[in-house]
């Protein structure tokens, strides 16, 4: 398999989690591809004609992209349990889902203050999509924490991987503020061998 690739792309550091945290990391060839809504990668538009990252070349169907659907179909490759059973399953994607929804809003803010030109940026936006972040981080506080605190799951990934891009590209904002929980939950799942080994490099 081939997996088209950004080293600083979050959506790609939660396929990379998995790919570590299953032992699948030797079945993927890497293709580093720099794309932006601007100036999509050539290389990248055939497997994904949206000519985003991460997708995923395989020799027995059609490329996937999304991360949720690249996460998903190499979990069930690996015969793993990461997107569990029965009502721990809708819980699990809910958490993903909110996850990829601060993902969402914080490349947004990235977006607004590194491709927009100057004079056409508009802080009100930004601060709308930060207001979702703080939103969400505040309910993952406050309603997840029995289930952050369990045993590895999809959700858990993908919500290490949004805080973990927030710090990132914008830990000024300080998402930690009045969210001590999770903030402690972070910190002990950040020091996980396959965190560190796909933290985005500097820049």
């Amino acid at each position: 398999m081939k997996l088209a690739y950004s080293p600083t792309s979050p959506y790609v550091r939660k396929v990379m989690v998995l790919l570590h945290e299953t032992g699948q990391l030797d079945d993927v060839a890497l293709e580093n591809l720099a794309t932006t809504p601007f100036d999509p990668a050539e290389g990248l538009l055939p497997s994904n004609p949206l000519g985003k990252v991460p997708a995923l070349e395989r020799s027995e169907g059609p490329a996937l992209y999304d991360s949720r659907v690249i996460c998903a179909y190499l979990n069930d490759r690996a015969g793993g349990s990461l997107y569990g059973k029965g009502a721990g399953h809708w819980d699990i994607l809910t958490l993903e889902a909110t996850a990829d929804g601060i993902l969402d809003a914080a490349l947004l803010i990235t977006y607004e203050s590194r491709l927009r030109p100057e004079d056409k940026r508009m802080d009100a936006w930004a601060d709308a999509q930060w207001d979702k972040i703080a939103r969400a981080c505040a309910a993952l506080n406050t309603r997840w924490m029995s289930h952050l605190s369990g045993p590895l799951d999809m959700g858990q990934i993908a919500v290490a991987c949004a805080l973990g891009y927030v710090d990132f590209r914008h830990d000024a904002r300080g998402w930690r503020a009045g969210n001590d929980a999770l903030a402690a939950w972070f910190e002990n799942f950040d020091s996980r061998p396959s965190m560190q080994a796909t933290r985005p490099p500097a820049g």
